[in-house]
């Protein structure tokens, strides 16, 4: 498995998310850097669906959908 890149990066949060996340990691034990490792490694999927900026396509026209737009 090779040694892992321990790279050094500054990551930005609210205050309120950064609070949530510090109490969770004292509350297990661990580091900052664990919780928000595995958080990704949980969610990873579920971002991943998420359309990108250039993905999401304008809403639908009244003509698509078949219906008036809603005044």
């Amino acid at each position: 498995m090779g040694i892992p890149d321990k790279r050094k990066q500054s990551l930005y949060f609210p205050e309120d998310m950064l609070r949530e996340i510090q109490a969770e990691a004292t509350r297990q034990d661990r580091s900052l850097s664990w919780i928000v490792q595995h958080a990704w490694n949980t969610a990873r999927s579920t971002i991943g669906r998420i359309p990108g900026m250039g993905e999401i396509r304008p809403s639908a026209t009244a003509s698509e959908t078949g219906k008036a737009p809603i005044p």
